[in-house]
């Protein structure tokens, strides 16, 4: 367990777990993509591969232990902080893997810092297509907005002390974690005040699930573009479009898919082998 300080104040809070070839977790649960959220992903990379790779689990700014400030979401703050755990490890190069949200991350990560990345692993990729909409991601914002405008900001404090995972209670809204762990953040929170707390929430919304097709993070051009391996898992909902999913396989030049049902129970022990197989092959 340990926490590397960025720049502008924000404490990114990781975890190693076992040894080998570096593997960089970037965990599903959009708001909440943290540690703790492998343990409800069918296949939890911690479990799985910790007994010969060095697994490293880390919180999201805005996410669990982590800390950061009234700030909105942003996909270069994201890879950034990424960046600085491998750094504070000191490791140069690594596999990632990630789920829903963290598939975005690890595209971003592929186009811009290549040579940090052996391969990627993708459960579960987010997009826009043609089975879904931005109105698809935006939902889950509404109840945020809804409260604070309807009973204002202490509402919202008094919902982030009850439930303080986004995923569980939109109407927290995305600072839940750090109003309900630190009472003195919702300070802060009053300071800025109800118009301009769903202004922030607005501006947040916008950085996370951006008009950027397909991929929210990058273009396809990224991705068509990105010699990195990948072995995708596409997903089968309308977060997770499995046409996403087999886009990033027929345009990433060395992406490989699994079948969309290739975490059902009868196909998941070869699932996991293929995952340790792509790992082990790309471990340079």
């Amino acid at each position: 367990m340990a926490e590397v300080m960025r720049p502008d104040g924000t404490t990114i809070h990781y975890e190693v777990f076992g040894s080998g070839f570096p593997l960089l977790l970037l965990a599903p649960g959009g708001v909440n993509s943290q540690i703790e959220f492998w343990q409800r992903s069918a296949i939890n990379p911690i479990e799985s591969f910790a007994d010969e790779f060095m697994v490293i689990g880390m919180d999201q700014r805005h996410c669990g232990q982590s800390k950061t400030g009234l700030t909105p979401f942003s996909y270069d703050d994201a890879m950034q902080d990424q960046l600085a755990v491998l750094n504070d490890l000191g490791v140069p190069r690594a596999h990632v893997m990630g789920g829903c949200i963290g598939c975005a991350y690890a595209l971003r990560l592929a186009d811009q810092a290549p040579a940090r990345i052996a391969g990627a692993v993708m459960q579960d990729p987010v997009g826009l297509d043609h089975t879904n909409s931005l109105e698809t991601f935006y939902a889950m914002f509404n109840p945020t907005i809804r409260l604070a405008r309807a009973e204002g900001l202490e509402a919202v404090i008094e919902a982030a002390q009850r439930d303080p995972i986004f995923m569980q209670n939109n109407a927290a809204g995305p600072f839940a974690q750090r109003i309900h762990d630190e009472p003195l953040f919702a300070d802060a929170l009053r300071s800025i005040r109800r118009e301009g707390y769903i202004a922030l929430v607005i501006e947040f919304r916008d950085g996370m699930w951006p008009d950027f097709r397909p991929y929210f993070a990058v273009n396809e051009v990224a991705v068509q573009r990105s010699f990195a391996p990948m072995l995708v898992l596409p997903g089968s909902d309308p977060f997770h479009p499995t046409a996403i999913g087999e886009q990033i396989c027929n345009e990433a030049p060395r992406a490989h898919c699994l079948d969309v049902d290739a975490r059902a129970e009868a196909k998941l022990p070869a699932t996991l082998d293929a995952i340790r197989a792509f790992l082990r092959e790309h471990a340079n």
